[in-house]
């Protein structure tokens, strides 16, 4: 099983990556796939590894925007590395907060580039940089408060999970309450994810823009994570599903890769006519439909 980040974008995917590849070191683009007839029309699938770490881009049409709920946070060992990402994210983009020094990072900035992707880029100093990129979860409005809660549920539900480096909010830092996570880590299935609350009126929360892939080998893992995390049956499409903080999974079967990679134009098509009618993925049925001749 692997967790791994998905991004939506209007039809900018393999810009975007071409450009988030050209920043990081140990970075590649895999492959492009299309896939045909679906509620958005043909969507474009663009597979890349970051610093490597593994991420999925989408262009599938103007449905959903990025917002600074989920932000990617790039971990740096130098100010001179700082800079220069900080100044090739911002070409077009968004500043949220300024490249500064902060009591928490002497070189900090954040940002959202011209896609609308946010990224905290932050100077580390001495500490040691174990995974580059982290999504960055931010429980704002009605979620705001619940962070804890979050770490602890996704701790319980995936097997393995470490949840540490709990920073509280004091009591002079309004309008955050007192005792509500100011900062904290949990690692699931080893990937790292910053979270926080936020009780400023920030006018977003999370959205379909940013999910996260949980890849299962077996149909009883997807079964358990369905079952786990499923929150909104009114959400529930494709793999698709919200949880009770409003943040998107997709439940996958691993088999899928393997659909993708062979470039197979009639399996692909009849894969993506079977999986369009499900909810929860049925693996049997999948694989079922790929054979058929």
């Amino acid at each position: 099983m692997k967790i791994v980040p998905h991004l939506w974008y209007d039809q900018e995917a393999f810009e975007a990556a071409q450009l988030y590849t050209s920043l990081f070191a140990d970075s590649v683009i895999h492959g492009r796939t299309s896939i045909e007839d679906t509620p958005s029309g043909t969507a474009g699938m663009v597979t890349v590894s970051l610093s490597g770490q593994e991420f999925m881009l989408l262009s599938a049409g103007p449905y959903f925007t990025f917002t600074p709920a989920v932000s990617f946070r790039i971990d740096c060992s130098t100010k001179k590395e700082v800079v220069l990402l900080w100044d090739r994210l911002s070409a077009g983009g968004t500043v949220l907060m300024p490249l500064d020094s902060y009591p928490f990072s002497d070189k900090y900035g954040w940002i959202s580039d011209k896609f609308g992707l946010s990224w905290q880029v932050m100077y580390v100093g001495e500490q040691p940089v174990m995974q580059k990129i982290s999504p960055a979860l931010m429980f704002t409005g009605a979620q705001c408060g619940r962070a804890e809660e979050a770490i602890r549920f996704y701790a319980s539900v995936f097997p393995g999970s470490e949840a540490g480096g709990i920073l509280r909010y004091k009591a002079d830092e309004d309008p955050n309450k007192e005792g509500t996570i100011k900062q904290a880590a949990v690692k699931l299935d080893g990937l790292s994810f910053a979270v926080m609350d936020s009780a400023y009126p920030h006018a977003f929360t999370f959205n379909e823009a940013v999910s996260f892939v949980v890849y299962c080998d077996t149909q009883e893992e997807i079964d358990y994570y369905w079952a786990k995390l499923s929150f909104v049956p009114e959400a529930e499409q494709c793999g698709w599903l919200k949880d009770k903080f409003g943040v998107s999974w997709q439940i996958v079967p691993s088999v899928m890769k393997d659909f993708m990679a062979e470039g197979d134009p009639g399996k692909m098509k009849r894969v993506t006519e079977a999986f369009l009618k499900m909810k929860k993925f049925d693996i049997a049925e999948l694989q079922r439909t790929a054979e058929e001749r």
